[in-house]
């Protein structure tokens, strides 16, 4: 017979409070994230050193993907962007806040903002704010584990 394990409260995912106006601006940024096409840079197909394919503007007096013409790929446009209200939102719906050390955890609203630790963290430092977050009911959305 399984036993079933008890779940810590801490190492469940917190939530964040959300007014229905901005649940209905990250369905809505989703859905238009999965119609978005992807954008590559011109002519990024004939070239190894273009293989990434970043976005950068077309810029030449013929080019016929800054003209616009329908067989080029698309290019990066107003119409394109997401809701107002969804943006800068980690898809949880939390505000992401970056983290260098633990007293950068004190001033955040723990029902609106996540903690994102800086690449540059060490291990040390990094299991400290981790800590600190239980404490204060902090989510972390990279704690590593």
């Amino acid at each position: 017979m399984a036993r079933k394990k008890k779940q810590d409260k801490s190492l469940m995912k917190q939530k964040p409070e959300l007014d229905n106006e901005t649940v209905e601006a990250l369905k809505l940024r989703d859905e238009k994230n999965r119609k978005r096409p992807e954008f590559h840079r011109q002519e990024w197909f004939r070239f190894k050193r273009l293989s990434d394919g970043r976005w950068r503007k077309p810029r030449g007096l013929h080019s016929s993907m800054r003209r616009g013409y329908g067989y080029r790929p698309k290019k990066v446009s107003i119409g394109y962007r997401g809701p107002k209200m969804a943006r800068g939102l980690h898809p949880s719906g939390f505000k992401e806040v970056l983290v260098n050390n633990p007293s950068d955890l004190e001033g955040m609203d723990p029902k609106k903002e996540a903690a994102r630790i800086a690449h540059g963290v060490g291990t040390r430092k990094r299991i400290a704010i981790i800590e600190k977050a239980e404490k204060l009911g902090i989510r972390v959305l990279n704690r590593g584990s």
